[in-house]
């Protein structure tokens, strides 16, 4: 392992150079992968205090961001930034939140000074200490330990402690806390006001039931911003330690209204799904919603790397059940990966003959229902293994993207049999989806979707689903890829339900893997100068604020 970093470092010796003569052109190819994009919106319709609001509210989103370098990183974030000559590398840097290439298995890309000499990045982040033993963790005697909102640390005797967030990060919660309330004072949404009030409790106290709830009646805002820790993905080490971060978005009234009917129909789809009728007994519940969004502002573990496309929030098992989740397509960004990544890379793998039912509408209604997919299946093991999200544990996050993928596909398929869609040809929704999955595989091994698209890419190709020429081209066989659609989606809800753990390590060992063949064709990708995914330029100056 310290011959590849001694490797690393003599790459990259040279990238502490100035910028003046534009960088080094290993580090801009790094920087190549992402594409550049604005965020904006017109604002015109916004009053001056909801202006201003917005404006706290990016200010809140900053120290969502601050938090989370220092979840993320294992060093000091400044001082790394600092060391750093090279624009194009301290770039990278930034958009990685550390030196380790989110997108390429979490590998190093540089040595720096306070990374404690270490090739790959920690599974735990930094919410654990580095030198933790797993027989240290599960000798702690704290039921604090597996929550989601606590860091552990090593008292003055080494023993290690449980603390939380809000101690942890005292002094930015409360900061954070504050410019919430300011900005709930300037909300002209009851609701809205109602859920930035409770929020800004929630982060000093880490109880996020009540704003949980709150935010799923905080439909009729045209501004929205998600914030505080959220997702698991970061604790790779045991899937339990939530990231701060968090969107500011401007909704898009006419969108939004094209989807509103498909809230009220997720009972009537979970009882249809074809699935073992023991394996859907709960039933989501129907104060969800769908609404579109341009976003305007990522922060924190949603701006590092890879980079989100639609929300489906809240977490919590307790809120699907009782009101259920709220479903965000952030259309904006959608759209700038459909056009910067998943088209010109259709044109390198796949069957020119299919080439032409790729587009964007269908894009955006895969993902959609991805989002809506989340919501429905099974959030309870059905033998007393607690909830799946428990049972499968760090497991949990590759299977439930995998199965908000195949699921949000199978709905689509069913609402186009009943005449619900505006489109007929539901062919071009599959075709679609499998173009995608050449985008969002280069994520890396290292991320939750690509370990998802990986199960999904390799149980159709074991079912012939899709067939490769010697050329590397792709033609999907339209019938054996909808069985196996189907087929992939029951063993999903199985494990899923039955909390099968060791059944799910073994499967993600085994199938989650890009083989040769597969890899040869990334790289032609890869060689093409198609951006892996995107990265933004944005902030209150960006938005006139």
């Amino acid at each position: 392992m310290k011959k590849n970093l001694i490797l690393v470092a003599g790459i990259f010796g040279m990238l502490f150079a100035s910028c003046s003569n534009g960088g080094n052109k290993q580090a801009e190819a790094l920087v190549k992968e992402y594409a550049e994009v604005k965020l904006t919106a017109d604002l015109s319709r916004f009053s001056d205090d909801e202006k201003q609001m917005m404006a706290y509210l990016c200010d809140a989103a900053e120290v969502m961001d601050d938090i989370f370098w220092k979840e993320a990183f294992t060093g000091n974030r400044d001082e790394f930034l600092a060391s750093i000559k090279d624009c194009n590398l301290r770039k990278f840097a930034q958009i990685n939140y550390g030196p380790w290439d989110r997108l390429n298995g979490n590998h190093a890309f540089m040595e720096i000074p306070g990374c404690n000499g270490l090739d790959d990045k920690p599974l735990g982040a930094n919410f654990y200490p580095l030198d933790m033993t797993r027989e240290e963790f599960d000798a702690l005697e704290d039921a604090n330990k597996t929550s989601h909102y606590t860091m552990i640390r090593r008292d003055e005797n080494g023993a290690l402690k449980v603390i939380w967030y809000h101690d942890f990060f005292k002094e930015e919660i409360e900061k954070a806390a504050s410019l919430l309330e300011k900005a709930a004072a300037l909300s002209p949404d009851e609701g809205f006001r109602k859920y930035l009030t409770l929020r800004a409790q929630a982060l000093r106290t880490d109880d996020y039931f009540e704003s949980d709830l709150a935010w799923m009646d905080a439909k009729t805002s045209e501004v929205d911003f998600v914030v505080g820790p959220i997702e698991n993905y970061e604790d790779e080490l045991n899937g339990y330690k939530t990231a701060h971060e968090s969107f500011l978005l401007i909704k898009d009234p006419e969108w939004s209204a094209k989807l509103a009917k498909f809230a009220a129909m997720l009972p009537e789809m979970q009882r249809n799904l074809p699935v073992e009728e023991k394996y859907k007994k709960e039933m989501p519940g129907t104060d969800s919603d769908l609404n579109v969004y341009d976003v305007v502002l990522y922060r924190g573990d949603c701006n590092a790397g890879g980079k989100t496309i639609a929300i489906n929030l809240p977490n919590d098992e307790r809120v699907h059940i009782e009101k259920g989740t709220r479903k965000l397509q952030l259309k904006n960004a959608m759209k700038a990966k459909f056009d910067e990544i998943l088209m010109p890379i259709s044109k390198i793998v796949m069957d020119p003959a299919q080439q032409d039912m790729i587009d964007f509408n269908r894009f955006f209604e895969n993902v959609t229902f991805h989002e809506v997919a989340h919501g429905m299946g099974v959030k309870n093991t059905i033998n007393g293994k607690g909830t799946v999200r428990a049972a499968l544990k760090e497991a949990y996050a590759a299977i439930e993207e995998a199965k908000a993928d195949i699921m949000g596909l199978y709905l689509v398929d069913q609402l186009y049999a009943k005449g619900e869609m505006e489109e007929q040809d539901v062919d071009k929704n599959y075709i679609t989806f499998f173009a995608g999955i050449f985008r969002s595989v280069r994520f890396g091994a290292a991320s939750a979707h690509g370990k998802a698209n990986m199960l999904c890419f390799n149980f159709m190709q074991d079912m012939g689903a899709f067939t490769r020429s010697e050329e590397g081209v792709y033609t999907v066989d339209l019938p054996k890829m909808k069985e196996a659609a189907t087929a992939l989606m029951r063993e999903i809800v199985r494990i899923q339900a039955e909390g099968d753990y060791e059944g799910l390590c073994r499967w993600i060992k085994e199938k989650s893997v890009v083989s040769e063949t597969l890899q040869q064709d990334l790289d032609r990708i890869a060689a093409a100068n198609i951006a892996k995914d995107i990265c933004f330029v944005q902030g209150k100056d960006v938005l006139g604020l």
